[in-house]
């Protein structure tokens, strides 16, 4: 397909436009965050990052939200690749129903859930916990995992498997040694997804956790916002540091995660 000048610099306008308009907000919230707190005062001010690092607490909450995340990310993969491996490659009685059932999960709203969420974990001592923020961020995580990886394992060749059977690998083997490694744009996807939801979690948080230690960085920037609320450069040197993790993952995974968004729209 031959492709003009003017429909390809139609193509380079229209992403432009649109680059401009999402990193705008980016650039204004960054440029507020370097600004004085006193009015007329010109200059770059990175002092900002460490009087609001210092008076949030937020290597406390940044801490938080690293075990949380973690904690998320790796038990989510691990159910949502044996969950796949099952659904998509082997053969047994209720596969698609339970697959579907499962698929339940992504349509109903956290915020539907939470309130007897709450009373449920309450009853078993595990409000103000990691647990009463891991275990169901983990389980409204692992059907979309499911889900995801269940296209990879699919669409894989028929014959690759075949072969590892052949050569006396069982599933376990077949799975970690023949299908993950095949897959590792897709488990990139899911890694950066899971832990970008987790990261930036509140409702969850505000509802379970009552200790300030075991707050979470989102949580954390609700506190500070309600003691600095004068203070607006601070408020967006601390809301530049919360969004920081994610943004530092997603630029050193970008190339296999654009790969895995893309492979996963063509095979889907």
């Amino acid at each position: 397909m031959i492709v003009s000048k003017a429909e390809r610099a139609g193509t380079y306008l229209v992403l432009g436009v649109f680059t401009v308009f999402a990193l705008y907000p980016l650039v204004a919230i960054l440029g507020t965050a370097l600004r004085s707190e006193v009015a007329g005062r010109g200059g770059v001010h990175w002092e900002n990052f460490g009087k609001a690092w210092a008076e949030a607490r937020f290597g406390s909450y940044l801490l938080s939200s690293v075990i949380v995340s973690v904690s998320v990310v790796a038990l989510t993969v691990l159910l949502s690749v044996l969950a796949a491996y099952a659904f998509g490659t082997m053969r047994f009685r209720g596969r698609e129903a339970l697959f579907y059932l499962m698929l339940l999960g992504l349509t109903v709203p956290g915020e539907a859930v939470v309130v007897p969420l709450y009373f449920d974990l309450r009853d078993l001592g595990l409000t103000d916990t990691y647990a009463s923020l891991i275990f169901p961020q983990v389980a409204q995580s692992v059907a979309f995992g499911a889900f995801w990886m269940r296209t990879y394992f699919r669409s894989t060749e028929r014959g690759i498997v075949e072969a590892a059977r052949l050569d006396g690998a069982g599933h376990w083997r077949t799975l970690w040694r023949v299908l993950v490694p095949m897959g590792r744009p897709a488990l990139v996807t899911l890694v950066v997804l899971v832990f970008m939801w987790t990261w930036n979690e509140f409702l969850l948080a505000r509802v379970m956790i009552v200790s300030e230690p075991l707050r979470t960085a989102p949580l954390g920037l609700q506190f500070f916002s309600g003691k600095e609320t004068t203070s607006v450069p601070l408020l967006a040197a601390a809301s530049v540091l919360v969004a920081l993790p994610v943004v530092v993952l997603y630029l050193f995974l970008q190339r296999h995660f654009i790969r895995g968004m893309v492979d996963g729209s063509v095979k889907g």
